[in-house]
């Protein structure tokens, strides 16, 4: 229970410190256009993912695949997405030895 009750009580920490991320990355004049994109992202896998998932675990399993090994292929292909998309999101982030250390010009 009270494993249950630290963990819920973390709930909702990306949404709060999601925007000074985005300032501290991509600066303050873009935090607004990123943080819409990323909340619609969020929204829209959190309606597919779970339909994804549950589409190859089933496909997997008519085809002969056993139930406790249906999920392995799943577990690659979101690898494999969290791999393009942090690749797709590098050349976006600009990354500044003086945003990094605090130094001159720095909102740090």
């Amino acid at each position: 229970m009270v494993a249950f009750v630290i963990i819920l009580s973390m709930y909702g920490g990306g949404f709060a410190t999601i925007p000074a991320y985005l300032r501290d990355v991509f600066g303050t004049m873009n935090v607004g256009a990123i943080h819409g994109r990323l909340l619609t992202a969020w929204s829209v896998a959190g309606v597919l993912g779970p339909v994804l998932v549950n589409y190859i675990r089933q496909f997997q399993i008519e085809h002969g695949v056993a139930k406790a090994q249906a999920y392995s292929i799943t577990m690659y292909i979101m690898c494999g997405l969290l791999l393009v998309g942090s690749c797709a999101i590098s050349p976006c982030i600009r990354w500044t030895s003086d945003s990094i250390t605090g130094g001159p010009g720095s909102t740090k």
